[in-house]
């Protein structure tokens, strides 16, 4: 059967066989309730509990500091609408760059009488130093800025922009969805510079669809965004997904043991890449800004980025025009917006997000691929002018 090369990890990730192994028993035969009191349940919680300890230990937190959650969004949505609604309304700031499960939830607090600030980003995507002095000096009740961003791959400094909110009172939260197994991620560090909460997801990082977590100070009060039978320390009720949290936690380890050694393997696949795109006259974005090391975000002149994602598809190369969770959405990317790039050049972004599994030889399919591709469709251009 034919198979694309996949270089669309920012999406999600196949699933690492390490933790598919750790779910399989929960699928067929350990059908317990973690929540029943007999055997049965009794194991489903002590995998529970151990799987918490795993995802804990792989990024520097206390298991008493990790809430499962469903998803990324449930995980944000839980912080953004549980800390706002357990305060009175106030400011609330996210950058301009957000996820859209930052940005819609952020925005939907404007009904219950808070005011949100988005927070401008410089020509790199990184978050403007005098817009985030002046929202600090308003004394926010929120803030959320994510550590990687999804699209450009830009790393923000949020250690710093944390310390500098501590004057200010604000819970502070950070997405750092695709930061995890990327690069280096210590609960407690950030949360001893002022980060209160972090974002995880099991599908970034090798695990199943269906799993997350938000990592949260203790001191944060939180008001369930799910009411029911008390789960997860009263804060998200609903049935454990045994076998989906099993495997997150096999699958935390094994992305915090080979971070180091996976970044510069990824760091140099990319710069071959983008080695690659300067010579087919790609714009790749926010080159000069700290960035993820599997991520490059890029456009040609005239060229449709769907368009040319369908094309390079057809070739057999899966990559994306944009975040995966947005695909729907047909307007250029909100990112490339904030950053200040022309609607018609937004409109061609294509994003390769490279993962484990490739490799040099793929890379130089793919750049000979691409460079066929957008020969024939610049000539396609040149034709109707």
């Amino acid at each position: 059967m034919f198979q694309p090369v996949y270089l669309d990890h920012n999406a999600t990730t196949p699933l690492a066989p390490a933790a598919l192994a750790a779910m399989l028993p929960w699928l067929d035969g350990l059908c317990g309730n973690a929540s029943s009191r007999h055997e049965y349940g009794r194991r489903a919680r002590q995998a529970v509990d151990e799987a918490r300890q795993r995802v804990a230990a792989a990024v520097g937190a206390h298991p008493t500091e990790v809430l499962f959650t469903s998803g990324g969004s449930e995980a944000n949505n839980l912080f953004i609408k549980g800390a706002a609604a357990s305060l009175r309304p106030g400011l609330v700031g996210v950058s301009a760059v957000e996820h859209p499960c930052v940005l819609k939830p952020a925005a939907q607090l404007q009904r219950l009488g808070w005011q949100l600030h988005t927070l401008t980003v410089d020509a790199a995507g990184r978050v403007e130093t005098d817009d985030y002095a002046a929202l600090l000096a308003q004394r926010p009740g929120l803030l959320s800025v994510m550590l990687a961003n999804n699209e450009t791959g830009v790393v923000q400094d949020v250690a710093a922009l944390a310390e500098a909110a501590r004057g200010s009172g604000a819970w502070f939260h950070s997405d750092a969805v695709q930061a995890f197994g990327k690069l280096p991620l210590d609960f407690r560090a950030l949360n001893a510079a002022g980060v209160h909460a972090l974002t995880l997801s099991a599908h970034k990082i090798g695990g199943p669809k269906g799993a997350a977590a938000l990592l949260v100070d203790k001191r944060v009060e939180l008001q369930p965004q799910i009411a029911g039978g008390g789960h997860e320390r009263g804060l998200r009720s609903g049935t454990e997904n045994v076998a989906a949290i099993v495997a997150f936690g096999v699958a935390a380890e094994l992305a915090a043991a080979g971070v180091a050694e996976r970044a510069q393997r990824m760091r140099q696949l990319k710069n071959r890449l983008e080695s690659g795109l300067t010579v087919i006259g790609a714009r790749i974005f926010a080159v000069d800004a700290p960035r993820l090391p599997n991520t490059s975000y890029f456009a040609f002149a005239d060229i449709d980025g769907e368009t040319l994602v369908g094309k390079l598809d057809r070739e057999g190369f899966a990559v994306a025009s944009g975040a995966a969770c947005s695909s729907a959405n047909p307007e250029p990317s909100h990112v490339l917006r904030a950053m200040g790039v022309a609607p018609e050049i937004a409109r061609g972004a294509v994003r390769v997000s490279l993962g484990e599994g490739n490799d040099e030889h793929e890379v130089e399919q793919f750049i000979n691929a691409l460079r066929a591709t957008v020969g024939r469709l610049q000539g396609l251009t040149a034709m109707t002018v």
